[in-house]
């Protein structure tokens, strides 16, 4: 089956720096699987995926096709979302020609996996094709850690709660707001 006989726009996109922010992402997985929790979605990535020896503009094609299948895009957004690198063609090893095209005759595009997403997701926001949800794996919204292309588009939320008993505080998983906003 292919990802174009898959209904257009029903998926759930999920993005972030998933060296990072592993432990928020796996915990939306971990929602999502449980039959105890309420929160459900079907991760698009589920029906494709690339392999790590895929070239960057490869997986970029991959993931503008996930996109096109997607009606929510969710950023798990930390302290260096801004700041991943990875998916630049400045990395590719095919990127050592001049002009605007690479040795294999790809366009060369310098912006990371997540900046790549990131700006899928708001052309598509644009165009009321997509919601966009962004989940801060903090207690706070700081937008400054947020790719400028949404910076200001979607819904923004911490994904986490401070709990307090009178005696000390503990960060705990904000499970109802996360399900809220994912709706």
């Amino acid at each position: 089956m292919s990802i174009y006989d898959l209904e257009r726009r029903t998926k759930t996109y999920i993005a972030g720096d998933w060296d990072g922010d592993r432990d928020a992402i796996d915990q939306l997985h971990k929602w999502n699987s449980s039959n105890y929790w309420g929160l459900h979605f079907v991760d698009v990535h589920e029906f494709t995926s690339s392999s790590d020896y895929s070239l960057n503009c490869s997986i970029k094609r991959s993931l503008r096709e996930r996109m096109s299948i997607s009606k929510k895009f969710v950023l798990i957004v930390g302290n260096k979302t801004n700041s991943v690198r990875s998916g630049s063609c400045s990395y590719c090893i095919y990127n050592y020609t001049q002009g605007v095209f690479c040795s294999r005759n790809m366009v060369k595009d310098n912006r990371s996996y997540v900046q790549y997403e990131c700006d899928l997701a708001k052309n598509s926001y644009q165009k009321d094709d997509l919601d966009i949800v962004v989940l801060y794996n903090s207690v706070n919204v700081n937008r400054n850690l947020c790719p400028e292309a949404i910076r200001w588009c979607g819904t923004h939320m911490p994904m986490k709660k401070i709990l307090s008993n009178g005696y000390y505080n503990q960060i705990d998983w904000d499970y109802n707001s996360v399900k809220n906003v994912m709706k």
